[in-house]
């Protein structure tokens, strides 16, 4: 299998892989006053403007049986969608900006993008300490289904990988892609219950958001750290399928079109 044959070459270039995601880490905020600070202090004003436009002006509600702060509610899954919006982001560009070094060395090229979704990897958890502590001051109970987290935060991984595969070749092809990708990113957010709980989608819309991955990621996410038991398993089921599926496929369209990459630089 390609997939299996891509990890074990990306292996081979451990090493690569480390130094080429040091350098995106370290490169991010190197002149800024602020640095790593941006991390957290992004998602925590993004919050923060969002729950006084979403909680106090348009008063969503946060879950139909449970009284959670607005706040929290939103920064559980707003996390996890900026880590997916980032990835895609600086994926899709990751060949693009390192054009020089596809043209003199070899290794695999998956690395780039690889390398550049680990870096939105550490900024994730950097920005996690927020919500740790948002936890522990709200006195939110935890208890051990929260260990769901780490199965979620896998599938998210995978489909989040291969989104980027298919999108860094091909934004490399036809470079309206990184454009088109805002667009797609800000109207998919409003499809997916980032600022809106699940319950209140209509009963017979509600197979559509089965088959968006992020939303099934998302909700899975609220009902372990928030709602303190299982994710609905048939519905992480179908969330597992389709990202393995798109794992596949953008692994695949990626190797096919890395023989013209350094055509099209």
């Amino acid at each position: 299998m390609d997939i299996v044959k891509e990890l074990v070459e990306v292996c081979r270039h451990g090493e690569l892989l480390g130094q080429i995601t040091a350098r995106e880490i370290k490169s991010r905020y190197k002149q800024s006053v602020l640095g790593y600070l941006w991390v957290i202090v992004n998602p925590l004003f993004q919050m923060l403007v969002m729950s006084f436009a979403f909680s106090v002006v348009l008063k969503i509600p946060t879950n139909a049986s449970e009284n959670i702060p607005y706040s929290i509610f939103l920064y559980v899954a707003l996390l996890p969608w900026t880590l997916f919006a980032n990835s895609l982001a600086s994926a899709s560009n990751s060949l693009v900006g390192n054009s020089s070094l596809i043209t003199k060395i070899y290794f695999p090229r998956t690395i780039l993008v690889i390398s550049t979704v680990i870096a939105k990897v550490v900024d994730f958890f950097y920005a996690s300490t927020i919500l740790i502590i948002y936890l522990v001051v709200l006195r939110i109970p935890i208890n051990l289904n929260v260990l769901w987290v780490i199965p979620i935060f896998i599938i998210q991984m995978i489909f989040t990988l291969g989104l980027s595969f298919f999108l860094a070749a091909a934004n490399l092809l036809y470079r309206d892609i990184q454009y088109l990708l805002g667009l797609v990113l800000m109207l998919w957010m409003y499809l997916t219950p980032v600022i809106y709980p699940a319950d209140i989608v209509p009963e017979k819309l509600r197979f559509i958001y089965q088959l968006n991955p992020m939303s099934v990621i998302i909700n899975a996410y609220r009902q372990t750290i928030l709602g303190g038991g299982m994710p609905n398993l048939t519905s992480l089921g179908i969330g597992v399928l389709v990202s393995i599926v798109t794992l596949l496929i953008g692994l695949k369209y990626f190797k096919i079109k890395e023989k013209i990459f350094a055509d099209n630089i």
